[in-house]
This record gives structure tokens, sequence and C-alpha cells, in this order.
């Protein structure tokens, strides 16, 4: 399947970019899109949506294009800048396919981490997608000294499929992250990578051998080169697609987290310690870029639109 980015952004017949004769510049263009090497699958291994969700799914993009990046609203970032990673959260999906709990923050008693989230989903829940409440990579906030964003899940029972990623929204509640438009993630069922990829996805990470329970699993991306990641109780794991959501400030990108079946799973996005040691630098902390103007630092205020402004934007 041909990537939207690709097919929004780059002509068929387009020529790959040529780098002038000697020294690179100061300011290298990004990295162009470029479809992951792997053999795509055509068919899921575990896991198949039916061909009306597919139908529909496609339907639902075409007529609900994507959102454009948007500054938050005051109170918004008052509440990053007084709770940190702890602001971020879950919204419960719109959809009655989610048969389920979701326990959030530190109301979350049954987590031995407080700030976390725990989702619980029941036999009976379908293909479901869960999006982060605050964008994980906002477009129009500022990246200086930041090397890239991520958070983490830790798996406590899977019954059925559980994904890890990313996407913009709009996105169909309905579908797993890494299936439709601006959405890339890990499926943890059968550790394929899918990135728009509404058929089997593509093997990744030949050294996962599978997923227990108690193993954390997390989701990063580098601002410098369009890489997503992931990692596996700790370990970085390699890059699973590099280009993609650029130029980054066209999108405003939140986490996602794909259902079905029965599972539990806590949603880390660093109001706890990471597994991963590195994702605890300030360089990888989501606070220390939404709602960070460009150009702004400790003690500087900026002008931010009022909740009515920015809700109406």
């Amino acid at each position: 399947m041909r990537s939207w980015l690709s097919h929004q952004t780059r002509p068929r017949d387009q020529q790959r970019y040529q780098p002038p004769p000697g020294p690179p510049p100061d300011h290298a263009p990004p990295p162009a899109w470029e479809p992951a090497p792997e053999v795509s699958h055509t068919l899921g291994q575990y896991n198949e949506a039916t061909d009306d969700d597919y139908e529909r799914a496609e339907e639902y993009c075409n007529s609900h294009p994507p959102a454009p990046p948007k500054l938050l609203p005051s109170n918004v970032i008052e509440r990053i800048r007084e709770l940190g990673c702890a602001a971020w959260g879950l919204e419960h999906p719109a959809t009655p396919r989610f048969i389920g709990q979701i326990e959030g923050g530190m109301q979350n008693k049954s987590s031995r981490n407080g700030g976390s989230w725990r989702v619980r989903s029941l036999k009976g829940c379908k293909d479901v997608c869960l999006m982060s409440d605050l964008p994980f990579m906002a477009g129009l906030y500022d990246i200086h000294g930041k090397r890239g964003v991520y958070y983490e899940i830790q798996v406590h029972g899977m019954d059925g499929v559980i994904a890890i990623g990313m996407a913009c929204r709009p996105y169909p509640s309905w579908r797993m992250p890494g299936w439709n438009r601006l959405s890339a993630a890990l499926h943890l069922d059968d550790l394929r990578k899918f990135f728009e990829d509404p058929d089997g996805g593509r093997d990744y990470a030949a050294g996962l051998a599978g997923i227990s329970p108690g193993d954390t699993v997390g989701c990063g991306y580098e601002f410098a080169n369009g890489a997503l990641f992931f990692t596996h109780n700790g370990r970085r794991l390699p890059n699973a697609f590099t280009g993609i959501y650029m130029p980054r400030v066209a999108h405003d990108v939140y986490a996602a987290i794909g259902l079905d079946g029965a599972n539990v799973v806590d949603v880390n996005f660093g109001a706890n310690l990471f597994e991963w040691k590195e994702g605890n630098d300030w360089a990888w902390r989501l606070d220390g870029h939404v709602g960070r103007m460009s150009g702004s630092g400790p003690g500087q205020d900026e002008r931010l639109p009022s909740y009515s402004e920015a809700r109406f934007s």
C-alpha cells in the first residue's frame, strides 16, 4: 500500500534528493520518507479486521482531513507546568467496541506505579484505538535541546492483541494504530510493525521472541531524523521507521494504544521512571517539549491562547 504521506508530499516521478558536491551544509534537508525494507505481509498472523471495518475507515479518513497543529489553552499549559508528565492521560474512546476500564493517573491504585494509567479490556472488546488526551509530539512547540519524545507500557496480561504507537487526529477509533493514515505501531501479538498499513505489517526486531506478563515496551520518536523506535525491558530496539511525521511542524501526534480481547496494561507517560534509562533524561521528556514556545525558557512567559480561543481555533 502506498503511504498517505508519500501520496501527499512526494510525486511519483520525483527524483530522489542528491546532495551537492563538497561538505554537507549546516542545515541539511530532513530525510525523505521511504518504505521499510522488510517484506510486507498480506495478512495478519493472528488477527484480521473485517473488510467492512477497512472500508468504513477509508471513508472516514477521506471525509475527515488531518487536524492542523494547535496551541494548547493556557489552563492546560499551567497544568503541564504543575504536574509535568503526569498531566498526560488517556481518553475514553467514543465507541461501544471498547469494553473495559481506564483508571487514570494518581487514582490508579491497581498499579505499583501510582502515576500511570491502567487499562483493562475484556474478552468482548473489539479492535479499538485509545489515544492520549494531549499531544505526544506538538508541531507548534519548541524542540530546542530535545532529542525526542517517549512513553512506555507495562503488559500485565495479553489474552488478545495489544499495540503501542502513535497517530494523528482524527483517527477511526475502531482501527488499530498503524493501520490507517498518519499512524504507526508495534503489534505485540505477532511483533510486526505497521505504518499506514492495513494489511499484515512487517517483521520487526528478530531478537525479540515474544512478550510475557511483566514486560515493558516503549515507543519513542527522534526529532532529528523522524525515526520511530521501540524498546523492550529497557533495551532500545532498531528504528522501525525513519522520515515519518515530517515536517514536524505540520503535525500534532498523539500516543496510541490498540486493544482487542482481554488485556491489562499500565501506560506511563513519564510520571514514573522509565525502564529505558535514557528516556528519563530531560531531552526525552514530554513536559520539556509540549507547551514550550520557541525561544522561551524558564521564567519567560509567552502569550498563550485562552481556553475558548484554543477550543474554537
